[in-house]
C-alpha cells in the first residue's frame, strides 16, 4: 500500500508526497503555510484521484510528459514526475487513482 509522507520545506512550508508501494514519488503537492491546509489537500487528492477527468497531462519543455491533478475548482493539488513515455504515464495515473483513497499519512516533520 502506498502511503503520504508530510514534510517541511527549507522555507518552513509543509508538502506532501504520496508514493507508491515501492517507495517511488507518485504525486508531489504544492506548498503549505499551516499543517491542516496540507491534510486538506491530501483528502483532495483522495476525493479527485477517482475522477479521470481531474488528471490533466502535460508536456514539458524537454518533451516529456507529466500529470497534474485538478481539483474541483481548477487548483492543481498535486504534480508528477516527467515520465519516460505515455505509457509510464498512465501507470502513474493509475497508481494515483489505486494507491490514494486508503493511503495512510506519515509525519516525517
Amino acid at each position: 500500500m502506498g502511503k503520504f509522507v508530510i514534510t517541511v520545506r527549507k522555507n518552513g512550508e509543509f508538502q506532501f508526497n504520496l508514493k507508491a508501494t515501492n517507495g517511488q514519488v507518485i504525486l508531489t503537492s504544492e506548498g503549505y503555510v499551516k499543517k491542516e491546509s496540507c491534510l486538506n489537500g491530501i483528502e483532495s487528492v483522495r476525493k479527485n484521484s477517482q475522477i479521470p477527468e481531474r488528471f490533466e497531462v502535460k508536456v514539458a519543455k524537454n518533451g516529456k510528459p507529466f500529470f497534474n491533478l485538478k481539483a474541483s475548482n481548477g487548483q492543481i493539488v498535486g504534480s508528477s514526475q516527467m515520465y519516460a513515455s505515455e505509457v509510464t504515464l498512465n501507470k502513474g495515473i493509475a497508481s494515483v487513482a489505486k494507491n490514494a483513497p486508503e493511503a495512510p499519512v506519515v509525519e516525517e516533520i
